[in-house]
């Protein structure tokens, strides 16, 4: 399986952490959930760090059961509706970059 993450590196403006959270939540989510044949879908938001390391208010993971089924929901129409919603709904209140990382997941249940 892979899991495609998509890191939010940088900081939420200030006053604005619970509308980010509502527009990620309520916009986001609903879209992210349609791109085909994933078999999960995790956000995680920020909370705390270590000293000096970066500050990540958002992670999105996405997960795969293959590379060629990623690829297709990359390609996917919702994909690009997904991107622009996630642009308006940052607006004026995250500042950073997004980068994203594809890793294998290797799963040990405790």
């Amino acid at each position: 399986m892979l899991t495609r993450y998509a890191i939010f590196e940088g900081r939420l403006v200030p006053g604005t952490e619970q509308d980010f959270r509502r527009a990620v939540i309520d916009r986001l989510v609903p879209m992210w959930r349609q791109f085909p044949c994933q078999t999960g879908l995790r956000i995680t938001f920020g909370m705390e760090r270590d000293e000096g390391a970066p500050e990540y208010p958002l992670i999105l993971a996405i997960t795969y059961p293959d590379r060629a089924t990623m690829l297709a929901a990359l390609d996917h129409p919702v994909r690009l509706e997904s991107r622009a919603a996630t642009q308006a709904a940052i607006a004026g209140r995250f500042e950073g970059r997004i980068h994203h990382h594809v890793t294998e997941m290797l799963d040990f249940p405790a």
